[in-house]
Parts: structure tokens; C-alpha cells; sequence
């Protein structure tokens, strides 16, 4: 079902927009199984699920081109699982962990490609920036010569009303546009990642550049 599930969601995605397939809680196989049906960009949540996956895939010999997008909270003691392997770090959401990122890269002669997470949805236990601390961050980036910023990512309100995902997503959108008309310097800020298994088609209608669909491919989490 996975090769299925897969090749049903990507006739629908434009070919500019990033499926990442959100693996967290499922076997290394199910990762081989969408990797053989051609996909190359995996999302996972956990740092030591991370790791180990990487150590499992390298001793069967695979997935050595796959893209690891690293999706969830990062404590900063734990940043030497995800660092070495992610392409993409999705979810920095404080200034500490910024910090602690950029320090990292220094001391492993590295720049890391990271996107801030807004904090878009009405749940107050969500993680993320305000639009004025992420105003702040860019004013200041060069501060941070080990960060390469590529974009934003947020999480709509978890609800099954169309209209309050739209509006979440419609906000980041436009604080989107607003950062790439203030900072044209910044050309590699391009990357809007908005959009899961549920909402991701509203995602797309809000200038989505990455998906992040686990469920509607690998089904329910193991």
C-alpha cells in the first residue's frame, strides 16, 4: 500500500512542491519500501530514531542518498544525532537551540540549513517564533555564519475546520512574502514548509514549497 499510497498524493503535488515522507514510528522496511517506489526525502521526529535508523540502513548497504529532514522539538544535547545527517532542520523554534546550532557547525566546520518554525496554530502548547522574534533573528544573521536560512515551517490549528487551516496557513504565507521582500539578499529563503496528511491539499493553495505527509502514507504509526 505504501508504493500506492505514495504515487496517489505525488499525481497531485506539483513537481516544485517536496514530499517528505514522515517516517517517525515506523520500520526501517516501510522506509525501504517507499525509497524503492522512488522516494528519496524522509521526516523524522526523534533524535535517537534518527540515528538508528541511519546505522540500520548503512549495514543493510541502502538509503545512502536519502535526504533526512528532521521535523521535531531538538534539545540541544542531542544535537550530534540529528546534525552529522539532516539535510534540513525543519523545526528550530528558540533562540537557544539556534545558538547551540550554530556553535555545532563552527566546531565541525559545517553550515547547517535550518527553517524557523512560526507558531501559527491556536494552541498555546505548540513551539515556534512570533513574527517579530523571527524580524529579530534575520536582522541579526550574521550573527550566525554556520545557519543558512531557508525558509519558514508551521503547523495550522489542529482542527477540521477549513477555514481556520486556511487562515493559519494564509498568515505564514504572507509573512513569507513580506521576509523575501525585506531580505532579497537572503536568495536561499525559499522554502515554506506547511502542510500534513490532513490539511496538506490547503497547504498547497498558501505557497506550500514542502509537505510533511506521514499517515496517509505509511498508515497508522506502528
Amino acid at each position: 500500500m505504501i508504493k500506492e499510497n505514495l504515487l496517489s498524493i505525488k499525481k497531485e503535488l506539483p513537481s516544485e512542491v517536496k514530499l517528505v515522507a514522515v517516517s517517525k514510528f515506523h520500520p526501517v522496511g516501510d522506509i525501504l519500501e517507499a525509497y524503492d517506489a522512488g522516494q528519496r526525502a524522509f521526516g523524522e521526529n526523534r533524535p535517537q530514531e534518527l540515528a538508528a535508523k541511519v546505522a540500520e540502513l548503512s549495514a543493510l548497504g541502502r538509503g545512502g542518498d536519502i535526504e533526512w529532514h528532521f521535523l521535531g522539538h531538538l534539545q540541544t544535547n542531542k544535537l550530534k544525532l540529528v546534525l552529522p545527517y539532516a539535510s534540513l532542520v525543519q523545526s528550530v523554534d528558540s533562540l537557544h537551540l539556534l545558538e547551540a546550532i550554530n556553535a555545532w557547525g563552527k566546531a565541525n566546520s559545517k553550515v547547517i540549513d535550518i527553517l524557523l518554525e512560526l507558531h501559527i496554530g491556536q494552541e498555546q502548547t505548540k513551539q515556534g517564533f512570533y513574527e517579530e522574534e523571527i524580524l529579530d533573528i534575520l536582522f541579526d544573521g550574521g550573527k550566525y555564519p554556520n545557519v543558512r536560512f531557508r525558509g519558514l515551517m508551521g503547523m495550522a490549528s489542529h482542527t477540521d475546520e477549513e477555514e481556520t487551516v486556511s487562515a493559519d496557513f494564509a498568515r505564514i504565507d504572507s509573512f513569507m512574502a513580506y521576509l523575501c521582500d525585506l531580505f532579497p539578499e537572503m536568495d536561499s529563503f525559499d522554502q515554506l514548509s506547511i502542510g500534513m496528511s490532513g490539511d496538506w491539499r490547503i497547504a498547497l493553495r498558501h505557497g506550500a514549497t514542502i509537505v510533511r505527509i506521514g499517515t496517509a502514507i505509511f498508515g497508522p504509526r506502528a
